[in-house]
């Protein structure tokens, strides 16, 4: 069953299909907290300063409605590229700049919001990165964020093979072009939100 995804405001909506590759992770990296910072959005990280992401392919990603409110920005020039829906600030996703690299990370505060019905969709959350910049001590997970790597890097190995990776819906179709005009991020407001004060 595909698992609905939406804005807080409700005008940016889609699914996500579930699959066997998918992996839920907390991410604890200075980046992440800078973008949710930068949008300001409420309920994105935890009280360590994570950002829970469900990594997936991005041929799994479906927009349904509202595309006209997704936005894109970087922190920097070769930053990934961070999707959000401009209506109400709400992170959507992580991509690489490079089509050639399927990957897409979901960022929680666009799936249902019901901790039950994300782990029916895509298990139970097992997995912490970057760990050394969390607010407080957190517990790394090398053994299962290697095989979860692993998994998803095999699935997104057999989609570059077949040509599937080309279905990416944050690029142009049959180019290698984002759908939105990439913001990057200018020095100030790059260290106004790097602030973990701010």
């Amino acid at each position: 069953m595909n698992h609905p995804l939406r804005c807080r405001c409700g005008t940016l909506q889609g699914h996500l299909v579930p699959s066997t590759s998918a992996i839920r992770a907390v991410c604890y990296c200075n980046d992440c907290q800078a973008y949710a910072r930068f949008l300001s959005a409420p309920g994105v990280l935890d009280k360590n300063g994570g950002t829970e992401v469900v990594a997936s392919l991005p041929k799994h990603v479906r927009f349904t409605g509202g595309l006209e409110a997704l936005a894109c920005l970087s922190l920097s020039d070769r930053g990934l590229l961070r999707w959000y829906a401009k209506c109400c600030n709400t992170p959507v996703a992580n991509t690489p700049r490079n089509l050639n690299v399927p990957y897409v990370g979901l960022i929680h505060s666009c799936l249902d919001s019901r901790s039950a019905a994300i782990e029916d969709s895509f298990g139970p959350l097992r997995i912490a990165v970057n760990t050394k910049t969390a607010r407080n001590p957190v517990r790394s997970t090398p053994i299962a964020s290697t095989a979860g790597v692993l998994g998803l890097m095999s699935t997104a190995l057999v989609d570059r093979i077949s040509g599937v990776y080309k279905n990416n819906p944050f690029f142009e179709r049959g180019t290698r072009t984002p759908i939105r005009p990439v913001r990057v991020l200018s020095k100030d407001e790059r260290e106004q939100a790097y602030r973990r004060d701010a």
